[in-house]
């Protein structure tokens, strides 16, 4: 190789990594970003609370998918996915009683995090601040599954959530993976799962990347009535919940949960 296919290739590998955070819809893609020391400073050790929602009328659940909140308003639905680690589940519960942040957990139920934490979480869901939905019994791709597969899935997540949390979800679901189809759109909706719910906007943080990646994809998507993914499976972000809030606080936005501002039409 010579000198100038090297430059090349290193050129071209710069590039790649200042490509920065991806909308697209892969929570389970994982894109590492092993860097040297980080040069964010660390966040408080509790965060400043964060504003509750204005109280504005609900914008009705529009039909079929959703990726983002409806309508106009200054809404950002922080969207939290799997809970395949009982201290990350545990270090947003904390987030929630320090700051008042209200967001949505989509449960896979096979994790051992939500029996671990059921004790703290449930009055939080009581009260609404957080909000549960599906994400099926241990996350496969429904798409590759029989009619009566996805029903067991889903199905049993729903039980799991009904007996120890008193709510089931409906009538969002998160598909894993965000693959779904028309079969699994017809068994989760008789399930009573009439909304997939997908983002835009990820913290591209499903497997393990760097504080300072997470930040940066935080930058880019928490954004006026984004739906943002995250997951409760790898540790950095625990260590950002300040700058997270920093972030929230100087765009005025409200962090919400999806019940806070959707209603079924009546």
């Amino acid at each position: 190789m010579d000198r100038r296919q090297l430059l090349a290739l290193l050129a071209a590998g710069t590039a790649t990594a200042l490509t920065g955070c991806s909308a697209d819809p892969s929570p389970h893609k994982v894109t590492p970003r092993i860097s040297g020391p980080t040069t964010t400073p660390a966040p408080s050790p509790v965060p400043q609370a964060l504003p509750v929602p204005s109280g504005a009328p609900k914008a009705h659940i529009p039909a079929g998918t959703i990726t983002a909140l409806p309508g106009t308003g200054n809404n950002v639905a922080l969207t939290v996915d799997d809970g395949a680690s009982p201290e990350v589940v545990g270090a947003y519960i904390q987030f929630a009683k320090d700051t008042g942040a209200r967001f949505t957990f989509f449960v896979t139920a096979y994790y051992d995090s939500w029996m671990t934490h059921r004790a703290e979480l449930r009055p939080l869901v009581d009260s609404g601040q957080i909000q549960l939905g599906n994400h099926t019994w241990d996350h496969p791709d429904l798409t590759k599954l029989s009619a009566a597969e996805v029903s067991n899935q889903l199905g049993k997540a729903k039980t799991f959530l009904r007996n120890n949390f008193g709510v089931d979800g409906a009538p969002y679901f998160r598909p894993p993976y965000g693959r779904h189809d028309a079969t699994v759109d017809k068994v989760a909706a008789d399930l009573g799962y009439t909304v997939p719910v997908m983002w835009y906007g990820s913290l591209s943080d499903s497997g393990v990347i760097t504080e300072d990646y997470l930040i940066e994809c935080a930058r880019k998507y928490f954004n006026a009535q984004a739906i943002v993914i995250g997951h409760a499976n790898h540790p950095a972000v625990t260590h950002c919940y300040g700058q997270l809030v920093d972030i929230i606080r100087s765009r005025n936005l409200s962090l919400v949960t999806l019940n806070d501002v959707l209603v079924s039409p009546t």
